[in-house]
């Protein structure tokens, strides 16, 4: 048994941690009413589970942690295995795969352990995850032991896409718009600190859940919540991993690949005229200070983290901090309310994108390796817009036929050598049209 105290410093040399100030810039976010030396949180999960992480954690840097998801009496139970990856090269882990359910430890020991941690670390932001059955009395029983906590917060998990929606909860709940407005406001009715709603990928239009979430009197929402996954076959033994015994089930897959994702419903919800000033906590494969700079200009006011850190270790925040700061200090951004929601204005949707803008790609020869490419990508799979030529010394040449360039980006995108391949933008002399304006669109809207 574990009987180091939970304040115990476990990172030497990290007296200032829980600063705020950073490169002589300020990091700290006040998210829905809850405030936090930085933006930098640990998402609800493994690496949350109980004060021994949660302090180191803590003794790292983060600036605030989401408990793992409480929920009724007896706790859940676990199976082994229950990760597995989709790995890239040099197994490189792309995407995080798992199966594991909420919290399995007792309910009287997660809330006494989140009762000393808060004791111990008043500076930071500590806000526990909830999920019980979809009924108002479950709610009403819980809620109170969680405030009486002292806990800043509350997460309600109705995202889980695993497990827990064969049970009538998690994802179950977050899939439906009227049990997600339902139960946000008996936890507003019941709860008086900040409710934070965790919203699924695993629907067709996560503007909905979210509005259905504000309905409820929601503080905030967070996403993205683990979208379903397999993430290989065993083809000797014919079973998905992770493997339980000879069986295996769909899991909530994270992890870098996600991010994309989750970045798209962040901006969504942003620029939403039914939720436009929404806190919002972005999460879904933050692993480094620029995956959190994007979240925050699409319009989140703090950020989760969970794979980076199962992969990594908790000192990752210290780079994340660092590379933060000097790049908001390099922008002239004091604050990270500055660009939060900076990249909104610019993000719209197709139809309203210029028809008549124009950009070729160009080729430095200087930087070219003669890998060809890009000549191959555009020759088998594109517009057949690059030429190959051979110089009298036998040297590849790769040239860019301007005419028939669309400029679609994909000699760019596969050529390894950075800043080789630029897209120019071209003057065309045409105005500024949109494809709702253009003559072209049967279905155009006359000006």
């Amino acid at each position: 048994m574990n009987t180091t105290p939970f304040n115990t410093l476990s990172f030497p040399g990290q007296k200032n941690s829980g600063d705020s100030i950073v490169n002589g810039v300020d990091l700290s976010v006040n998210f829905a009413g809850i405030k936090a030396p930085n933006p930098f949180w640990l998402a609800s999960a493994p690496p949350t589970d109980k004060a021994y992480n949660v302090v180191r954690a803590y003794e790292a840097g983060w600036g605030g942690v989401v408990w793992k998801t409480l929920g009724e009496e007896p706790p859940a139970v676990n199976v082994s295995s229950r990760y597995s990856a989709h790995y890239g090269k040099n197994r490189e882990v792309i995407g995080f795969n798992n199966i594991e359910l909420i919290t399995d430890r007792s309910l009287e020991i997660n809330l006494k352990e989140i009762t000393q941690v808060k004791k111990d670390w008043p500076d930071r932001a500590l806000i526990v995850s909830i999920m019980v059955p979809c009924n108002e009395e479950a709610w009403a029983y819980i809620l109170p032991l969680v405030e009486a906590t002292g806990a800043d917060g509350i997460e309600l998990n109705l995202g889980c896409p695993h497990g827990m929606p064969e049970r009538g909860m998690g994802a179950a709940v977050g899939q439906n718009p009227d049990l997600i407005e339902k139960v946000t406001y008996w936890c507003k009715k019941h709860y008086s600190k900040p409710v934070i709603v965790k919203l699924t990928p695993n629907i067709t239009d996560i503007r909905v859940g979210a509005q259905a979430a504000l309905r409820g009197g929601a503080d905030a929402v967070s996403l993205i919540n683990t979208i379903n996954s397999i993430t290989s076959i065993d083809l000797d033994n014919m079973v998905a991993k992770p493997t339980v015994g000879h069986q295996s089930t769909h899991g909530g897959y994270c992890g870098s690949a996600v991010k994309p994702i989750a970045m798209n419903m962040v901006a969504e919800i942003a620029r939403d005229p039914a939720t436009p000033t929404l806190p919002i906590s972005g999460i879904g494969g933050i692993s480094t200070w620029r995956d959190a700079a994007e979240f925050i200009a699409l319009g989140a006011g703090s950020v989760q983290v969970c794979t980076a850190a199962m992969l990594n270790g908790f000192r990752i925040v210290e780079e994340m901090k660092d590379g933060l700061s000097r790049w908001m200090a390099e922008k002239g951004y004091d604050s990270i309310e500055a660009f939060s929601r900076k990249a909104i204005p610019q993000t719209t949707d197709w139809k309203h994108l210029d028809i008549n803008f124009k950009t070729i790609a160009k080729i430095d020869q200087d930087l070219c390796i003669e890998c060809g490419r890009c000549y191959i990508a555009c020759e088998d799979t594109s517009h057949q817009s690059i030429a190959k030529l051979t110089e009298q010394d036998g040297a590849r040449r790769y040239e860019v036929i301007e005419e028939e360039c669309v400029g679609c980006n994909l000699c760019q995108i596969t050529c390894p050598v950075e800043n080789c391949i630029t897209m120019v933008p071209q003057e065309t002399g045409q105005p500024f049209l949109a494809w709702d304006n253009d003559p072209r669109n049967p279905f155009r809207v006359a000006s």
